[in-house]
């Protein structure tokens, strides 16, 4: 009983945060560099931190201390399961330690490690401690010097963070260099690369004169797939300078891409260390949204610089307070480089994809949680995508003026610090004149807050009412919710004649209940609400189909008219699914207006006449029968192609020799090219795969040839197999492209794609090793609702075999995949108790890990 006691991993909570017993102003790290034995050296100039007599505990995750030394001389230490201990009688003092690790077989991919050649580093959350002992915490700023040696051949290239200020030549082929940071920042932020890499330059000059060196750092041959990032980079730091007065501090700023990594990105001070995926890109490669991806995550990476470096986390609880806050910021970066209707389209369509269900499944947390097992599982859409939203909400209240002012005192009176969210909602209000009280508990209340929206018209008065009523649903741990304040943007148009009826304004809904009235309506009003989706919520209404149709051609708010056609086609779909039938004319007419509509640019034509997902529609439903939404939601794709056949042949063969070019304009020919296409496969027209053929065959960029694949691999033709097998043999050399042919084929809507995934699993180019190999795969057959959701439980066993393979390498990239087998309850019985049963047998695992554990025990709760 003790044993197990013992093995029971400790839950973290915010309640008991205690600020450190000591600092560590200074740390000076020595490496003697090889992937198969490297040593670490650390000499830690430590504080005691207020009046105690509590010893130094430095954190450790499978480390030997070769040497412990305190003033230059041998000292007395103990281990404390993992962390070193060591009593301390002064108040400052010099620490050494000495460690060794082995890179090579870090399959974690935290701390040190090799990929591709390559050894570079991951330290968020906990990966400092698995390189040296430390003070592990967000809350211990340190300024670092780096000393690296390595052989010269082998790694030619030694690069850390901060500025470099040393370099030479050692014995036997051996070379070293020296970095700088002389701005304190926490061991998370901590970087190292060593490698034989390339770097595409080039000189940025601040708003004050400053020269900043840029680098990005690749392999030789991916030299040329790197002028977007560069550029990118370029164009953050500009903004950032003009929207935010932010000007960058060092006198270089690197990047350095990886094939293997758990994450997209990382911002470590000075030296961003990058999945590959989202560095290199070229026409040939990548795809118009690799190229938006790249920019959004350069330019996510460079703003926290001052939203997450400079200004950083207390603890991690306080995650959102750097991701929420950049992710916002990044949002804000795209919308002003491209069109800001279809980028807030895309990003509300993410956050219904993987954040409202996550608040409506096991896993619910607040966007400020309150206790972790294992804060890696933590990494999600609630901190980052919400916590954007909760920030875009603060910017809606105070206004864009304000907004800045706010958060100009935000940097200015945390620079240098580890701040909470409280401090910067305190900010805003300070700055905004606004009291924030009721607000803050968007940080404390998980769950999808709920509006029900009802408009009322008394014609003989010319008076309308909108009754508004909120309710938070019930979440782990949180049965019963106050109301929230939900800022939403509203608008009424007039029935017959399309005239607004009263201009935009701001409703701060504040009660579980409010009614409002408009004065002067003579004419029949239509609700336009939430318009921009000012608020993260679900807005249910008593407008008609033919009110939605309506908004869906007249409404000036470019997201509402989205919103409107997307609800009209989900009340369809919902209806054909819990009544046996639906009349798909509403949605065939509103589809041809919009196909009609010459104002409308191609980019958002095509988000627009895209039906919503299967998982979409099963969200609306109380109990999920996939089998019959995926043959629903077809059967209005087929309607829409055979009826639309004319429109969408016209559309088609009007972008069709579009080539290309990375524009506004380019990217929306493109993306309309590809949904006209799929429209005219679905509604069975005899030459549709033959037309997908020639353009997968012709096609001069990714985003047409991976368009046509697609419609292909949903398909029942023999091209699919010839299109598939040439695409292969022409990238099997490219592992990022060889992700889309995985994931491709795991995403499709053929009845035999479960085989087919079975198959790929042991095809010699499929490896759990790699993180992207194994999201491409694992990851994207998981959300493949009908073929995941076999009702023999053949997928769901499958899934949870490569989870328990992949929890024995790398936990934490397993635990993020656990999410679609906890949905469990969502689903009717029989496939409930499959599901259920395999997370079972993941959880009976020996030696499963923290990461595991905890995603897959709140699953089962």
């Amino acid at each position: 009983m003790i044993d197990a006691l013992a093995a029971t991993p400790a839950i973290t909570r915010r309640a008991d945060y205690t600020p450190p017993d000591w600092l560590v102003p200074d740390l000076d790290l020595d490496f003697d560099l090889a992937p198969e034995r490297t040593r670490v050296r650390a000499s830690l100039s430590v504080t005691r931190n207020g009046t105690h007599d509590r010893p130094l505990r430095l954190d450790g995750d499978g480390l030997v201390a070769l040497a412990v030394r305190v003033d230059g001389a041998d000292a007395s230490w103990r281990m404390d399961g993992p962390a070193l201990v060591v009593d301390l009688p002064g108040d400052a003092h010099s620490v050494e330690t000495e460690v060794e690790i082995v890179p090579a077989r870090n399959t974690q991919l935290m701390g040190l490690y090799a990929s591709g050649g390559i050894l570079c580093t991951q330290c968020e959350a906990e990966g400092f401690r698995r390189i040296t002992f430390f003070p592990d915490r967000p809350d211990v700023l340190t300024r670092y010097r780096v000393r690296m040696a390595a052989d010269k051949a082998r790694y030619p290239v030694l690069l850390a963070n901060g500025d470099p200020v040393a370099s030479g030549e050692g014995e036997s082929g051996r070379h070293w260099a020296e970095w700088h940071d002389p701005f304190p920042k926490p061991s998370y932020l901590f970087a190292l690369v060593a490698g034989d890499l390339a770097a595409n330059r080039a000189t940025f000059t601040t708003a004050s004169g400053r020269a900043v060196q840029l680098g990005i750092w690749v392999r030789e041959k991916d030299l040329p797939k790197t002028d977007h990032a560069l550029h990118a980079l370029e164009l953050s730091m500009a903004w950032d300078e003009r929207v935010y007065g932010r000007e960058y501090d060092l006198d270089v700023f690197n990047i350095v891409a990886v094939d293997d990594f758990n994450f997209g990105a990382m911002e470590n001070k000075g030296l961003n260390i990058f999945n590959s995926r989202y560095i290199l890109a070229d026409p040939d490669t990548a795809t118009d949204y690799d190229y938006d991806a790249v920019a959004a995550v350069v330019a996510h990476e460079y703003f926290h610089n001052w939203s997450g470096n400079r200004v950083t986390c207390r603890d991690w609880f306080q995650l959102s307070l750097k991701e929420g806050f950049t992710v916002y910021r990044d949002q804000q970066f795209s919308a002003d480089q491209g069109s800001a209707a279809v980028k807030r389209i895309e990003d509300v369509r993410g956050l219904r994809a993987a954040q409202f269900p996550e608040d409506g499944g096991p896993l619910a947390h607040p966007v400020r949680p309150d206790e972790y097992l294992e804060i890696s599982n933590f990494y999600t859409a609630t901190i980052y995508n919400k916590g954007a939203e909760v920030i875009r909400m603060m910017a809606t209240i105070l206004g864009p003026q304000k907004f800045r002012a706010a958060t100009d005192l935000y940097f200015q009176r945390f620079d240098g610090t580890a701040a909470t969210c409280e401090d910067f909602v305190a900010c805003m209000e300070e700055a905004g004149g606004a009291d924030l009280t009721q607000f803050r508990l968007w940080y404390s209340q998980a769950g999808t807050p709920r509006v029900t929206a009802t408009l009322d018209h008394a014609a003989a008065e010319a008076r309308a009412h909108l009754t508004l009523r909120q309710t938070v649903p019930p979440t782990p741990g949180q049965p019963h919710k106050a109301p929230m304040v939900l800022p939403l943007k509203l608008k009424l148009f007039g029935g017959e004649t399309a005239a607004p009826l009263i201009e935009e304004r701001l409703v701060l809904l504040k009660d579980a209940e409010t009614r409002i009235a408009f004065d002067g309506v003579t004419e029949r009003p239509v609700l336009s609400i939430n318009r921009s989706f000012s608020a993260p919520v679900i807005v249910d209404t008593n407008r008609s189909a033919a009110d939605l149709a309506f908004l869906s051609a007249h409404d000036d708010d470019p997201f509402a008219r989205y919103e409107a056609m997307q609800q009209l086609m989900l009340d369809t779909l919902v209806a054909a699914v819990t009544q046996g039938r639906a009349d798909h004319g509403p949605v065939i007419d509103a589809v041809a207006n919009t196909l009609a509509d010459p104002a409308l640019d191609h980019a958002f034509v095509a988000e627009a006449v895209l039906l919503p997902s299967d998982s979409f529609i099963g969200d609306q439903l109380a109990v999920v029968d996939p089998e019959a939404v995926f043959q629903k939601r077809e059967a209005l794709r087929r309607d829409l192609g055979r009826a639309l056949e004319a429109q969408w042949r016209t559309l088609y063969e009007s972008v069709r020799a579009n080539r290309f070019e990375y524009s506004p304009a380019g990217k929306g020919a493109r993306r309309i090219k590809s949904v006209a296409l799929g429209y005219i496969n679905a509604g069975g027209a005899a030459d549709g795969p033959d037309l997908a053929f020639a353009q997968f065959d012709a096609a001069d960029n990714m985003t047409d040839r991976q368009g046509a694949l697609t419609t292909l691999a949903n398909s029942p033709s023999d091209k699919r197999i010839a299109a598939l097998d040439i695409f292969y043999h022409r990238y099997s050399d490219n592992g990022l492209v060889l992700d889309k042919w995985f994931q491709t084929q795991a995403l499709s809507t053929r009845a035999d794609t479960l085989d087919a995934v079975e198959d790929l699993a042991r095809h010699p180019d499929f490896t759990l090793a790699n993180p992207n190999r194994a999201r491409a795969l694992i990851g994207a057959f998981a959300v493949n609702q009908r073929a995941f959701h076999s009702a023999d439980g053949r997928g769901y066993r499958f899934v949870a075999d490569q989870l328990i393979a992949l929890d024995k390498l790398n936990p934490q990239t397993a635990a993020k995949l656990v999410p679609p087998l906890g949905r469990w309850r969502r689903f009717e019985a029989d496939r409930a108790t499959k599901m259920r049963a395999e997370l079972e047998r993941i959880l009976a695992q020996p030696g499963l890990s923290k990461d595991m554990t905890e995603q897959v025990s709140k699953s089962l709760d």
